[in-house]
């Protein structure tokens, strides 16, 4: 196994920096900027990971300079501890402290809109009720906002958050002033529905503006940081693959277990059927099969025998094997694999929110405004009591609720909707890569075959097919093998007599006694072979008498040639990528469709990798699915991940897009889905920005009250949320 993905550059130092306090992608090109800005540093900041990957030179710069640079800015830096840590994850932390100041906000918000927007319920004194109420949201929900938007104006810069706090601070500050400075605080007070503003009459009141901002804002948040928190788990799922304990050879011929995380090169350990091979090593003694799918990805176990080597975490499926440790620790195959996938996630750029790129342009330009405005009115009426309405009206009428839904509402209906399909869209930054993609990496087992050996072809010589299927399933019937398996469900139906002296011989065969005569099951010669390409071939012998040959093989799903022309379809270049050798998957591509141009076969998951690091190289986007441990970090890597569901939850949790359904016609559907959710997420920013920036001329001509300002506000959000609705008739293929 090669080395990560992406190297550490020579004479460089190698560093991820753990990061806290980012809200946005703006957060982390700014972290970005501040670390490449110091000598002998190159970084690249991950937002969805919350990491920094950092190369540096460390005769110029220390670790603890770079987590200064970073504090320098207002955001958390840590550098990771080799030991594992008590403290709950960063996550989870910023995930509960979310939840709770939704509720808040949901919980005091509602009364405050109700009051606000309906005069039958304004009693004697609601006003001074929509205070209470509204000021714990303003300030304590609204918190986060507020911070980010401080640090934000120390950097001269702005984003979203910028703006919600603007809002928020301008809705509430105007409704403050009111209550305590004008007759709007008067008990008895009901509040004019008027769409024309009325200068001087300063008994509108917008803390339903502040409230419903936060929480709207706040919902958008906590689901978007909920799709993040799993970022890690491939990572830990891959790790959690390995064994816990090894049962280590004395000297006198005992053995004693301990942790498999002490073993030292040189070891020497048990490992019994149905087990976990320790760490990696080289077999002393035994011969057994082992299941090697963690790193080739294919069904069919490997014969070993002493001098073999092993891999760790791979399966022992029968025979007793003694082991020698080669390599332990950080130096195991499955350990590189773990950096094999790290490195691709840290590699990817940082995915830049187009609501962010927006309100990096739209905000500074609204606050300019706003104070134009105000300035203009105190000019031409002399009185701040009248000019305040106006500049308060531009920004209200900016306040993001639209902005806010926009994302969240999308995507919520749209992964609904990919649920019922069977399709796991993990986050709103995935749906950017669908619209570009133009090649499909196709794993070969368990994606576009069945993962299942199955009998294809019996050639009977001299005997009928039944009979010959009689004595082979004979023979397997008591092997754990899956090509033994395949043999024995092919023979079902048929009465099977039962096998004695019966005797495995390793990467050979089996041989038994069956009714009286001398049975022999084992691989074909070449000849024999040659006439069923791409598949596996066993021969079967009677009394040292040939009698017909059995051909065995992956079988490819039934649905994975129309699931291949779709993409063709949808613009995308179909490419088979298999550790199995050539003639097989040469065989499976001319079945489903893919030219033999598109055929990489014979490649580990390191050089899966290096296939997908190739073709992004050509200029390809590409999307890539799989469904094993040995294509996780190809996943990773790919600009689209797309996991099979029923492969293991480390390649799920590597990738982009998750496949319920172990059905190739699912990927097709999760691409069409998303980058349907993606036009709708990209209309509703438009017109989330349109209604306000239509409406802000007419605001600062004092033409537009701050109510009508709302009214628009609210509009927009449900025209927002009306268009994410159309998602839930999404049908497949249409």
């Amino acid at each position: 196994m090669s080395t990560p993905v992406i190297p550490t550059p020579p004479g460089l130092d190698q560093l991820d920096l753990e990061l806290t306090g980012m809200t946005c992608a703006a957060c982390a090109n700014r972290i970005e900027k501040k670390l490449n800005r110091l000598d002998g540093v190159t970084a690249t900041v991950n937002y969805a990971t919350e990491k920094a990957n950092v190369h540096f030179d460390a005769a110029t710069v220390s670790p603890e300079q770079l987590v200064a640079a970073v504090e320098s800015i207002g955001y958390g830096a840590a550098i990771p501890s080799p030991e594992p840590s008590d403290e709950p994850d960063a996550a989870d932390v910023r995930l509960a402290d979310l939840r709770r100041r939704l509720v808040v906000a949901m919980a005091l918000g509602i009364p405050v809109l109700l009051l606000s927007m309906i005069p039958a319920l304004q009693f004697r004194g609601w006003q001074w009720l929509c205070l209470v109420l509204s000021t714990p949201v303003a300030v304590w929900s609204a918190a986060p906002f507020h911070r980010v938007a401080w640090k934000n104006a120390k950097q001269a810069e702005a984003n979203m958050d910028t703006l919600v706090s603007v809002g928020v601070i301008a809705a509430y500050g105007w409704s403050l002033y009111a209550l305590l400075a004008t007759p709007a605080g008067e008990l008895g007070m009901e509040m004019p529905m008027s769409l024309v503003p009325a200068r001087g009459d300063s008994h509108h009141l917008y803390f339903e503006v502040a409230s419903t901002t936060v929480a709207l804002i706040l919902a958008g948040r906590y689901f978007e940081v909920k799709a993040k928190r799993r970022a890690g788990g491939a990572l830990k799922a891959l790790l959690a693959l390995g064994a816990d304990t090894a049962n280590v050879l004395q000297p006198d011929g005992t053995e004693r277990t301990v942790a498999a995380s002490s073993l030292r090169v040189g070891d020497r350990f048990v490992v019994r059927p149905g087990e976990r091979i320790a760490t990696d090593g080289e077999v002393e003694d035994g011969t057994s099969a082992v299941d090697m799918s963690l790193v080739t990805g294919e069904s069919v176990p490997v014969d070993v025998a002493p001098g073999s080597a092993v891999t760790g975490a791979t399966i022992n499926t029968n025979g007793r094997l003694v082991v020698r440790a080669t390599r332990v620790g950080k130096d195991t195959a499955l350990a590189q694999m773990a950096r094999l996938v790290e490195a691709a996630q840290s590699g990817k750029a940082p995915v830049q929110r187009l609501a962010d790129r927006v309100a990096g342009v739209f905000v500074p330009i609204v606050i300019v405004l706003a104070f134009a405005t105000l300035g203009f009115w105190f000019a031409r009426t002399n009185s701040l009591t009248e000019a305040i309405g106006p500049a308060v009206a531009v920004l209200i009428i900016a306040c993001p609720c639209a902005l806010g839904l926009a994302t969240p509402t999308a995507l919520l209906v749209g992964t609904g909707r990919g649920a019922q399909l069977g399709i796991l869209i993990k986050g709103p930054e995935i749906l950017e890569s669908t619209r570009k993609v133009d090649t499909i990496v196709l794993d070969k087992t368990g994606t576009v075959t069945t993962g299942t050996m199955n009998v294809v072809g019996v050639q009977p010589e001299g005997v009928d097919r039944d009979e010959l299927l009689r004595w082979a399933a004979a023979v397997e019937q008591g092997s754990e093998h899956p090509i033994a398996k395949a043999v024995v469900r092919a023979a079902d139906g048929i009465d099977v007599p039962a096998v004695t002296e019966f005797a495995a011989l390793t990467g050979v065969g089996a041989t038994g006694t069956v009714d009286g005569h001398a049975v022999w099951v084992g691989r074909a010669s070449d000849e024999q072979a040659a006439a069923h390409p791409g598949h596996t071939v066993i021969a079967v012998r009677v009394d040292d008498r040939h009698v017909g040959t059995i051909a065995v093989a992956d079988t490819v799903k039934p649905t994975s040639a129309a699931a291949i022309e779709r993409f063709r379809r949808l613009g995308l270049r179909p490419v088979l990528l298999t550790g199995d050798n050539q003639a097989t998957a040469t065989a499976v591509a001319a079945e489903v469709g893919v030219a033999p141009v598109d055929v990489i076969a014979g490649v580990l998951p390191d050089q899966k990798v290096a296939e997908v690091v190739r073709l992004q190289g050509e200029g390809r986007v590409v999307a890539m699915v799989g469904d094993g441990v040995n294509d996780a970090a190809a996943l990773a890597q790919a600009d689209l991940g797309i996991a099979m569901g029923s492969g293991t939850d480390v390649a799920i949790e590597a990738s982009d897009l998750t496949l319920v359904r172990s059905d190739l016609t699912a990927a097709a559907d999760a691409i069409q889905l998303s980058r349907r959710t993606l036009g709708v997420i990209k209309g509703n920013l438009f017109w989330a920005f349109a209604y306000n920036v239509a409406a802000i001329p007419l605001a600062m001509a004092w033409m537009l009250s701050p109510v009508v300002a709302s009214a628009a506000m609210a509009f927009s959000s449900v025209f927002v949320v009306s268009n994410s609705l159309r998602l839930r008739r999404f049908r497949p293929g249409h």
